[in-house]
């Protein structure tokens, strides 16, 4: 939605916006490569960016002189939040939930046991609803220990844990 930058007649301006601050060129304007960088990303950065390249009287670069990126920012998974729902006695059945707020792109979820062994339980169909829940039935004494839900995505990962007392 408008201008970021421009460069005409050896000089550079910087369009008013929340980028102002944050985007210049790479290289110095006469490389003639007129890569941008962009500092102190945010999510909302995200977008499709085009450069547009006019030469004076060169008809012939009409149509050729466009160049279209998308940019997409990946977001982490923020901290999660951990809950049991449910009274954990034997023989009872008990929901572990994991949910996190933030994530680009959508996180995965998975729980497992830490202690006192390790087991790693496999989610259940990526539904929204289904998603970072986790069911235990018939608990028995065994079932007690430390439960760890790990959101993940390709920009990083965040976990909570619950102690399951029996």
């Amino acid at each position: 939605p408008g201008q970021i930058l421009t460069y005409l007649d050896g000089v550079v301006k910087v369009e008013e916006s929340e980028l102002k601050p944050r985007v210049g060129f790479l290289y110095p304007i006469l490389t003639h490569n007129i890569s941008v960088f962009i500092n102190a990303t945010r999510e909302r950065d995200s977008g499709q960016y085009m450069c547009t390249v006019n030469v004076v009287d060169d008809v012939t670069s009409t149509g050729k002189n466009i160049g279209v990126i998308n940019l997409t920012v990946l977001v982490p998974p923020a901290t999660p939040a951990c809950q049991l729902h449910g009274n954990p006695t034997v023989g009872a059945n008990v929901t572990l939930s994991c949910s996190s707020e933030k994530g680009k792109p959508s996180p995965t979820y998975q729980w497992q046991r830490t202690a006192p062994t390790l087991q790693v339980f496999f989610p259940p169909a990526q539904g929204k609803v289904a998603r970072g829940t986790l069911k235990l039935t018939n608990l028995s004494l065994e079932m007690s220990g430390l439960y760890v839900c790990v959101v993940e995505n390709r920009a990083g990962s965040a976990e909570c844990s619950i102690v399951l007392e029996v």
